[in-house]
Parts: C-alpha cells; structure tokens; sequence
C-alpha cells in the first residue's frame, strides 16, 4: 500500500518530527493529541518498524524514521520552491533566501554581507536565523533555512558543503598586550592570562580545552558568556579573548585589537562552511547568494593572509 505526499499519517508525522513532541504537533494542526498518535501508530504499522523512540521529554526518530522525515522534508520544500518560482513568474519578484548562522557572524560580518547582496539583486529577500550551532544545523534539517554559515569540527549527516575553508582559533588581544609582538601563539602561553571564552558548546572553546588537556595545562576563565558580543566589549589588557578571524575582522582593520593564531595542531582543525540541506537543489537567487558568500569568506582570507605577512618577527615562536 503506497501513502501520497500530503495524506495525514504523513503530514502528523513530519509535524511531530519537526517539533519533538505529539502535543506541539497537535496545536500546530488544531487536532486532538489523541489523533496524532494513532496516525503515527498508523503509519508504523503500515511501514512494519518503530519511527519514534517515546521518550520523558518528547518523541525521538529512529534510524528509520530520520530517513522518512529528511525524505518528506526535502520534497516539501522541493514543492514549496516551486510555488515561490511560480509566484515570482506572475509578480516579478526576486524571491527570499533563508539563512542561518551562529551568532559571531551576524553582529558585523553577516549584515554588510546581506546589504551588499540585495544591492545587487533588487527586491530580493533575506531572512537570517541566528542560534547555536547544534541549531543552526537542526535548522536546515528541518527546512527551516536554506544555508547555513558555521564553524565545524566534524562532518555532519544530512548535510552537504558548499564550501570549507580553514578557520583556525584566534588568540585576540588588544595591540598593547605582551603576545601581541609574537607571530603565533602557544596555549601554554595564552592559559597564563585571564580569558574570555565561549561556552562548552562554542568550537573554539572546544577545542582550547582539548590543546590544554593533552598538555595538562589549566587555566582560569575571567568572563564566560555564549555570545561574543558581550565578551569583545570586556577585552582589556592582559586580558585575552578567544574567537574565529570572521568574528573581530571589524576590530582587527580599526586597529582595536590584534588576533594571533595558535602553533598547536588541534587548535587549526577547525573548519569554516557553508552549508545545504543533503539532496536539495537551491534556486538560483540561493546559488548566487552562496557565490557572493564564498567570495567575501575569501576576501577576509586574503586580508588575514596579508596582515600576516606584516606581523612583527622579532618575538616570533
């Protein structure tokens, strides 16, 4: 027996997939909880194997049912793309792009960015999400967003890279500061003095404790915040902030700060990507923000590369 798209065993199950919960679902498509559980056990049923993992705080998916739901996801927004490219025929508009990125980018980097694109492609819009980065990538498995800009330390399933570039930690510091006259930096070096840092789940944080764990280095954390806007206004002298190059680029051309990169390996593993949801053909409005994207991404880099070329040599490790 074969199911069509939008019948509403389907329908219930990619809502309580979207959402983690029977009674979220339920509110969201104004129907009895009761209701969406017998279609999911319906569907199960049907299908012969579990979709969900019932659990304390909501409805996990199984193996099986994360393969229904990206598979339903991605033929919604396929059909909803083509709604939008019909509509844009009749009413001559642009279009959106949906964009997600954790928050170090959307203070300085991401708003010149999307001013500059819709410049250049009148009438278009831009919806930007801002989360962390566990969401941001939950957002483009849900279709949520079409593209998401984020620092990563492993490949993700699901998902497909646009692009990847290196983006090594930065040991950021205001120009008057002892480390500033070294080219690059060590952790055993940076752990002597007070720290800004992310939290546990912020990648550059991830990885400092890695470089110090292995060297059995510790240290002390002065202010620890989720959000790099808090933590830049608070950098002062000997203290030290750490953060990716995109992040203080702003800060770095004013002359307000000075950003070094770390010697130790773990601390250059990180990736800079820009990514799509696995199997999804973007629009042509999203292909040319992806290229307009990438080549600021690489702007930045050329800048970084030449700032280095002219760091001082003298105190260099």
């Amino acid at each position: 027996m074969s199911l069509p798209l939008l019948s509403i065993p389907l329908r219930h199950f990619l809502e309580v997939a979207r959402s983690g919960s029977v009674s979220q679902a339920a509110a969201r498509l104004f129907v009895a909880p009761s209701a969406i559980s017998r279609q999911i056990a319906r569907l199960e049923e049907l299908l012969g194997t579990p979709l969900f993992e019932r659990q304390a705080r909501g409805m996990a998916l199984t193996a099986a049912g994360q393969r229904l739901a990206a598979h339903l996801g991605m033929a919604v927004l396929d059909a909803e793309q083509v709604i939008e490219q019909v509509r844009a025929l009749g009413t001559q508009q642009a279009g959106r792009v949906r964009m997600a990125c954790t928050e170090g980018f959307a203070t300085h980097f991401m708003p010149a960015l999307m001013r500059g694109f819709q410049d250049a492609h009148a009438g278009s819009r831009i919806e930007l999400q801002v989360d962390s980065p566990e969401q941001v990538s939950q957002l483009l498995m849900r279709g949520d967003a079409d593209l998401a800009l984020k620092y990563t330390v492993a490949p993700e399933p699901g998902l497909r890279v646009l692009h990847d570039a290196q983006a090594p930690v930065y040991a950021v510091m205001q120009p008057d500061h002892p480390l500033a006259r070294q080219r690059v930096v060590q952790a055993t070096e940076v752990a002597r003095y007070p720290l800004a840092l992310g939290g546990r789940g912020v990648t550059t944080r991830q990885l400092f404790d890695l470089a110090c764990s292995a060297q059995g280095v510790q240290y002390q954390s002065q202010f620890v915040s989720n959000f790099s806007g808090v933590l830049l206004p608070l950098l002062r002298t000997p203290g030290l902030l750490l953060s990716g190059h995109l992040t203080v680029l702003h800060l770095i051309e004013s002359g307000e700060v000075v950003a070094r990169p770390f010697a130790d390996a773990v601390l250059q593993q990180r990736r800079l990507q820009v990514l799509a949801l696995e199997g999804r053909t973007l629009p042509p409005l999203g292909q040319a923000f992806v290229a307009h994207l990438v080549r600021a991404i690489a702007g930045a880099a050329r800048r970084r590369l030449g700032r280095a070329r002219r760091a001082p040599q003298a105190s260099a490790v």
